[in-house]
């Protein structure tokens, strides 16, 4: 962004919602003057990219209208596993020259698409007299980057830059977060619609970015699969009565030790010290197994309707921990741990799940505020506190002005 902006529309078009946050700078303090969402049309984007740039443009401009973000430049996340790739490398201290020629042969290399016309570009990150240096590569089709400028078009606002949305995190994360976690390891998880993306950064630089193909859209289907009844009923129902109890990641393993369940005669170890010598038992009494003992009920503190939709969305929340845990333990082999985890985006305001992921991963767990130490402006604001998670990337786009 050669261009010195003081004000920029930032975009976040997601497959459930599109999300925009106007942000102007007053001096040097980025202020939230406008923000909004809007659903996404049915079908128009998944986790591969956009299908529909006419319908998701009609969206954009109408949302922009309503709430009041007039500004006519804007930074949009390009995200989606099948058009975009963010990478991090670690690579020797060299002159930018030398930095330029190793990349160019990176990201040749590195080209995971079938379309051979890419974009691409990458930052380094200084090295701070350490002999090598990290640089995040990211990559994308030119007709994702096509896609994203005729939709900015259709909505009437023009592109200031095309951004990935960890970079965009980083942003947030350094503007709410700078005092809070300076020098700390932070995984930023964002729990989309149709996947998510866990982003560790390491006192603010990105260190590791991973996208799973899990996201809110799945706990709904197992909803609608358990219940036999319409996604649209099972998405309500998600969100008005969905949670994860506080007992869930509290559950004893699997020990392969302990009790089977079946009467067993008790193993007695000989004493050779012992005073008198015992007579040989007689043998048992053949019996039956016993049926293994009923669990002793666990207090939830959830009513009926809550413990159902629990049970139908339990297998999917298991996976999705374990992804997070996965990513951590990778982390940690290569050298590194991470000191706590921040939620964002549509999934993260399932009840519960904060609490969830602490208890199982064992590392402190919260929602992500990006407004946190931003003055916000914007009218209707107060409507829109319960989904603040959600605008995280909005407003990291929206904070190009401020880097």
């Amino acid at each position: 962004m050669a261009k010195k902006y003081t004000s920029i529309v930032g975009v976040d078009i997601g497959s459930q919602t599109i999300k925009v946050a106007e942000v102007r700078l007053a001096g040097k303090q980025p202020t939230v003057t406008a923000i909004g969402m809007a659903m996404t049309p049915e079908g128009a984007v998944d986790h591969v990219g956009v299908h529909d740039p006419v319908a998701v443009g009609a969206v954009l401009k109408q949302v922009c209208s309503q709430c009041g973000a007039n500004v006519g430049d804007a930074v949009v996340s390009l995200s989606g596993q099948g058009s975009v790739v963010v990478r991090t490398l670690e690579v020797p201290v060299m002159s930018d020259s030398e930095l330029k020629q190793h990349m160019d042969w990176e990201i040749t290399r590195n080209i995971p698409f079938a379309e051979s016309d890419v974009v691409s570009d990458f930052a380094a990150f200084p090295a701070n007299g350490a002999q090598n240096m990290d640089v995040v590569m990211a990559i994308a089709t030119q007709s994702t980057v096509n896609v994203i400028r005729d939709i900015l078009k259709r909505a009437g606002k023009k592109p200031a830059a095309l951004d990935v949305q960890p970079l965009s995190l980083a942003r947030s994360l350094k503007t709410s977060y700078e005092s809070e976690y300076a020098g700390k390891r932070v995984c930023v998880v964002d729990i989309g619609h149709k996947s998510s993306s866990i982003s560790i950064f390491n006192d603010g630089k990105l260190v590791m970015p991973r996208q799973v193909p899990i996201g809110g859209e799945m706990f709904t289907r197992a909803i609608a699969d358990a219940m036999s009844i319409p996604f649209a009923e099972a998405e309500g129902m998600k969100h008005a009565k969905g949670r994860i109890p506080d007992t869930a990641g509290q559950a004893p393993a699997f020990n392969p030790f302990g009790d089977t369940g079946f009467a067993t005669q008790q193993f007695q170890p000989y004493n050779p010290f012992a005073e008198t010598e015992e007579a040989a038992p007689a043998a048992p009494e053949e019996a039956a197994p016993a049926a293994p003992p009923a669990p002793a009920p666990v207090e939830t503190g959830m009513d009926a309707d809550e413990t159902k939709l629990w049970n139908a969305m339990a297998p999917v929340a298991d996976e999705f921990v374990s992804e997070v845990r996965r990513s951590v333990d990778y982390f940690r082999s290569k050298g590194g741990d991470v000191d706590v985890i921040l939620l964002c985006g549509g999934g993260a305001g399932l009840r519960g799940v904060a609490p969830f992921i602490q208890s199982v991963v064992g590392i402190p767990t919260s929602v992500f505020d990006p407004t946190k130490g931003l003055p916000v402006t914007a009218k209707h604001a107060d409507d829109l506190e319960q989904e603040k998670q959600e605008f995280a990337v909005a407003i990291g786009n929206g904070l190009h002005i401020a880097f």
